[in-house]
C-alpha cells in the first residue's frame, strides 16, 4: 500500500504535542511540535499531491544514503536542503520507513535524541 496523507496524519498527530499549522496556505500541511502558534516545523505534506509528497527533517549523513538510495527521495523542497528530505511516496519507500524517518523527524525536532 502507499502512503496517504490521511495515513501519515493519523500517525503523526499522535505523537506527543504536534499538532497541524498552515503557515504557507492551503496548499501546505504542516505538522508542528511544541507549544502554539510557534513550534517547529516536523513534517509538510503537500495536500492534494499525486504521488504524495512528504517533507521530513533528518541527520545529514542519512539523507544523503536515502537519497543515493532511492530515487523518490529528494532534496527537501524549499528547505535547507542538508536537512531535509522530501519523499515522493510511490511505494518505493515502505509505509513502515517512512513511518520511522517522521519519527525521526519529530526526536530531531523535540530534541529527544
Amino acid at each position: 500500500m502507499t502512503m496517504t496523507h490521511k495515513s501519515f496524519d493519523d500517525f503523526i498527530l499522535q505523537l506527543p504535542k504536534v499538532w497541524l499549522d498552515y503557515p504557507f496556505g492551503e496548499d501546505s500541511a504542516v505538522y508542528k511540535y511544541g507549544v502554539k502558534p510557534e513550534g517547529k516545523i516536523v513534517a509538510i505534506v503537500s495536500e492534494g499531491s499525486k504521488p504524495l509528497r512528504i517533507s521530513l527533517k533528518c541527520e545529514p549523513k542519512l539523507a544523503e544514503l536515502l537519497r543515493e538510495k532511492y530515487e523518490t527521495v529528494l532534496p527537501g523542497y524549499h528547505l535547507n536542503k542538508k536537512h531535509w528530505n522530501t519523499i515522493i511516496c510511490t511505494g518505493q519507500l515502505p509505509d513502515e520507513e517512512i513511518i520511522d524517518l517522521a519519527r525521526h523527524s519529530y526526536l530531531l525536532v523535540s530534541e529527544q535524541v
